[in-house]
């Protein structure tokens, strides 16, 4: 008995200590160990690079082995052999350039593995902030509702003591009802969030640790949107996929425009033959005969013309497609550039706006004591305060996004820029605000 008390009263100290705020670098571990789309990347490199061995294996040695019996008339004669033949192509261009089509092709499916997990760092970023912003934007609902809760009750009070009129109850129930209804919508939007968590990670998210109250914003560097423009262009995993598959497409126009020249192989065929209905001298000797053999394609249907003109199309199209992926990771370089920007100027303002929203609910609550201000007043300041926070909290977490996902952009995304981002959260004993 003197054991199992201690040690209740010890799992009952754990169970009310408060769970251990994960933070990004925790959730992105989670993400990788169990995202099917990154999963997915790994499987599709992965028959590629089988694609570019069997492609491979038609220009080395091949050898085959058979075994058969034969039995037939005049008496029962009767035979039965190994066989086996070694071939070698000597001269195959067409295979050559399935070959250098097929490695190409791999290397693509290298970049976009990278790119994958570029893509997962982008992903995991988004959900983790949409969760936040999700939790400020319902700790800002219940906090302005309990506010307009506090002055339907206080204007009620005014009003059963003569001192204000119905209309300010009434317009106090308006703005209640109205910020609970805000309330219920922020609380679906975090369920919906967590689950967007969920959906990578494969688990229920915990609760996250939120950025520091103090968030330095400062622009790109280098500070010229075409230094970025141009690191993109060089280093997108994505877009140097698409190169290598215009290249595996090139390779297969030659291809297809080889498939009418003649081929050249050499080939070994061995047999060892017994039975009665072999001739006596031949019993059991193994036989070789060397082959060199040559290969002219005349005619098939007009097949190898149509293979080629497949080939110039899917070239084509690959061409095109990376023209539309050039011109959209540009666009998508210059304005997540300007997203960074654009999300300094946010920060700065939207912080100005919650001092002043504060110092003005100070100025109504007191004006209000002295009769200088109204019910509405002190409403539609309290309501405005609640805009200045939700919007300050929006503004902190887009800046912070715009910035990785330039660097994702620029090729430039992964464990390191999301441990820069890490090291912005509150420490995790102080997880618990919502911001």
């Amino acid at each position: 008995m003197r054991i199992f008390v201690p040690t209740l009263l010890a799992l009952a100290a754990l169970a009310a200590m408060p769970a251990r705020a994960e933070d990004l670098l925790e959730v992105y571990a989670q993400a990788r160990a169990a995202d099917p789309r990154l999963a997915q990347a790994v499987a599709s490199r992965g028959i590629q690079q089988e694609l570019a061995v069997q492609a491979r294996a038609g220009l080395l040695p091949s050898w085959s082995a058979s075994w058969g019996s034969s039995r037939g008339e005049p008496g029962n004669a009767e035979s039965r052999g190994l066989r086996s033949s070694l071939s070698q192509v000597l001269f195959d261009l067409s295979q050559w350039k399935r070959l250098d089509a097929a490695q190409a092709e791999s290397q693509a499916e290298d970049l976009r593995l990278k790119s994958a997990e570029q893509q997962l760092c982008a992903r995991v970023a988004i959900a983790y902030f949409g969760v936040l912003t999700a939790q400020a934007s319902l700790a800002t609902a219940e906090a302005n509702e309990n506010a307009f809760a506090t002055q339907v009750s206080q204007a009620q009070t005014r009003f059963e003591t003569g001192l204000s009129a119905q209309i300010d109850v009434e317009q106090a129930r308006t703005y209640h009802a109205l910020a609970r209804g805000t309330t219920v919508q922020a609380r679906q939007n975090l369920l919906d969030a967590r689950e967007a968590l969920a959906e990578i990670t494969g688990k229920a998210p915990g609760e996250l640790r939120p950025l520091q109250a103090q968030l330095d914003a400062l622009p790109p560097q280098p500070a010229d949107p075409a230094a970025w423009v141009e690191q993109a262009l060089q280093a997108n995993p994505s877009l140097k996929a698409g190169q290598f598959q215009l290249q595996g497409s090139e390779a297969r126009v030659e291809a297809a425009r080889s498939a009418h020249l003649p081929t050249l192989s050499v080939g070994l065929d061995s047999q060892r033959l017994t039975g009665n209905a072999i001739a006596p001298q031949d019993m059991g000797r193994t036989q070789h005969q060397i082959a060199l053999r040559l290969s002219i394609p005349l005619f098939a249907g007009g097949a190898t013309e149509s293979s080629k003109r497949q080939a110039y199309y899917q070239r084509d199209n690959q061409r095109e497609q990376l023209e539309v992926a050039r011109r959209a990771l540009v666009r998508e370089t210059q304005a997540q550039y300007q997203a960074v920007l654009a999300g300094i100027e946010l920060v700065r303002s939207t912080s100005a706006a919650v001092a002043a929203s504060d110092r003005a609910l100070a100025a109504t609550r007191a004006g209000q004591q002295l009769g200088t201000r109204t019910m509405t007043d002190l409403l539609l300041v309290l309501q405005t305060q609640a805009q200045a926070q939700m919007a300050q909290a929006q503004a902190r977490h887009r800046y912070v996004l715009a910035t990785l996902l330039l660097r994702q952009a620029a090729g430039a995304l992964g464990e390191s820029e999301l441990a820069a981002v890490n090291a912005l959260l509150q420490p995790a004993n102080t997880g618990a605000a919502k911001s």
